[in-house]
Formats: C-alpha cells, structure tokens, sequence
C-alpha cells in the first residue's frame, strides 16, 4: 500500500527518533483506476481551528468544520490525560499541540486521518445508497489502520527514552524547547508525543463524524438525518493496543465482526483511502450540515445532547488508549523497570528529577 500520493509526501512516512527505525504508516491504498490527485488547492471548507499550515502549505480556510475544532480537540484530550501541565500542553494545545497536527496540511485533506468517507445507509433508508456496507467499513478501516501504525511507532520511539539500565535520558525527555510536529528525527519524548497525537487524532474525530453515540433528529430517516447508534460505550472495533500484535489480515477481520451495520461517518471532500476525492457528497450522508458533531453549534450537535455524547465518547476512549499504551510499555520493556521509567518520562514535566 501506498502511504499518500507522491504530492503529499511530507507526510508519506515517519523518520526514525535518534537509534530507531519507525514504521511507515499506511494511510492509503493506489486507486485502481484513477490517478493519484494533485493536492487540492483551499476551496472556501476548513475545519474550523483556521490555524495556519505552515510555511510552504496555504493556510487552512475558514467555513464548515471537519474536525473537532482545535479547542474542542484540546478539551478533549485534557480531560482524558493526567499528565503534567507541560507535557499535557504539547500533546493537547489548540493551536500547537501534537493532537492537532493532523489539521495541518497535507495531513487535513487525507480522509482517513480524519474517519471520513465511511458512509452508508441501508436499503431500509435508502435504496440506492451510492456505497455498499463493504465499502464504508473498509474506509474505517483504513482509518483505524493508521491508528495501529502509530501506535507501533510510538511504543518503538519510547525505547529511546531511558537507557539500558532504566535511567531517564533527560536529553530525550526535555521540553524545554517546544516540540516540532514535523516527523523528522528528534527528541525521543517528541518522536512519541507525535506519534501517539496522529494516532489519537482520527480516533478522537471518529466520536464526532460517526453516528456511533449519537441520536437522530424526530421524524424520517434518510440522507439529511442518519440514524444514530446511542453507544455509550468505546467502540470494540478502536482496540489498538491488541490490534498492534496482530497481522493486517487478522485485526481488520475482527474489527469487521464488531462494526454494527447502520454505522456510518460522513462523506467529506477530502482525499479517500483508494486515493481519490471525491468532487462532491451529492447523494450520499454529508459530514458537512448533516453528521459532524464538531461544534455544539453543528445541526446534529443540537440534538438530544449529541455534541456532549460525541465529546463524552471520546474523552472515555482517548483514557482507554493512554492506559493501553502505558500497559503496553511495561509489558514490551520489563527489565530494569525500563517501561515504568518510559512511562514516567512521559507523564512528568521534569523527567530527570521526578524518576530516578
């Protein structure tokens, strides 16, 4: 699989932290068909932070959102992390934090970094719906897909944080100086911050441009109103930590079995997993006006609390994944107390004093 076409390279994949080799993350797959898209010039959608995308990108436009805002983004996270206030400012900061940069381009324009495009409704609600359930669940998949590679590279970049015999590396674990979202090799506490940012990103998106824990609006139900799922739970299929051990083959099977047949995200004019935009949403469930949940302003957020449902939903999973990502480290690095010293680099402002 390809990682994104030739004119998104900046993000095609990961460098390694300084000693490490980090995995490509696999984003998208070649169109079958049709030619990889040139990246598309700004057209008036945004995603609602209208941050700047750095120095050689336009600035992402103000309009429409297409993710939890920067500041809902923040919340979010915030909420989820007990982690010091340092430290928690670069993984969470509206503007500047590592679960922000996928709202930078090119990253803001791949579907898949956002869960967008896995769109359905059945035939009981649609007739001809334009994609089968096939189709949406693999979109989903792709998006849960990079998700477990970053989560694989963030348990890799870790390694760099402590020495062999457990003592932090207060080189690789100093914020002193901020972090910079650029994939580039670093300092290895920022190899991770990023890492575990991108991944969490499409996760947290998934609560507000999914009907996975929200209700539908009285009356039919259709195109321009969804069902909704009303799940108070963390979705089954987002296990990344188990799905981190498992081959592409196995984990995708299982997360097939667990997604219910009326879930749907919403179509968004951004780049798909196949690698082709679409030049509209005309027929199909809009993330735009109809199914996004990125503001308590948003249509869909006004109804039944959704907005507090979708924010609710991904503050309880983005919990669920920092603990899986702690477990996971005291299982991968046991001797010499080397994942406990990882995990403590992480949370703590001030590595070197606070673990020794």
């Amino acid at each position: 699989m390809a990682v994104l076409p030739p004119t998104l390279s900046h993000a095609q994949e990961p460098e390694p932290a300084p000693g490490l080799r980090l995995a490509p993350v696999a984003v998208l797959a070649p169109a079958p068909t049709a030619p990889a898209p040139t990246a598309p010039a700004p057209t008036g959608h945004g995603h609602g932070c209208g941050r700047g995308a750095g120095a050689a990108r336009a600035a992402v436009p103000s309009g429409p959102a297409h993710a939890f805002t920067g500041d809902n983004h923040e919340g979010i996270t915030r909420a989820a992390l007990p982690w010091e206030p340092v430290t928690l400012t670069a993984m969470a900061d509206a503007r500047d934090g590592a679960v922000n940069a996928d709202d930078k381009r090119p990253y803001f324009d791949v579907g898949p970094l956002h869960c967008d495009n896995a769109d359905y409704l059945a035939p009981r609600h649609a007739a001809d719906y334009p994609r089968t359930r096939d189709e949406a669940t693999t979109e989903l998949l792709a998006c849960i897909r990079t998700s477990v590679g970053r989560f694989r590279n963030a348990v890799r970049a870790a390694d760099g944080l402590v020495d062999a015999d457990g003592t932090v590396r207060a080189d690789q674990s100093d914020l002193s100086s901020p972090c910079t979202w650029d994939e580039k090799p670093g300092r290895a506490k920022c190899a991770v911050l990023e890492q575990l940012g991108r991944g969490w990103h499409p996760i947290e998106d998934f609560y507000s441009h999914s009907n996975w824990a929200d209700r539908p609006a009285p009356g039919p139900i259709g195109l321009d109103n969804p069902p909704g799922l009303g799940r108070t739970d963390v979705a089954p299929f987002l296990d990344i930590r188990r799905y981190s051990t498992m081959k592409d083959a196995d984990w995708t099977r299982d997360a097939r079995e667990r997604i219910p047949a009326d879930l749907t995200t919403g179509c968004y004019p951004d780049i798909d997993s196949t690698g082709v935009k679409p030049a509209d949403c005309a027929g199909r469930v809009a993330h735009n006006h109809v199914l996004n949940k990125d503001t308590a302003a948003s249509p869909r957020s006004r109804t039944d609390d959704n907005f507090g449902h979708a924010t609710a939903g991904a503050t309880a999973e983005i919990t669920r994944q920092w603990n899986d990502f702690e477990a996971e480290l005291l299982a991968a690095y046991p001797d010499h107390r080397r994942g406990a010293q990882m995990v403590c680099a992480l949370v703590h402002d001030d590595p070197a004093t606070a673990c020794p």
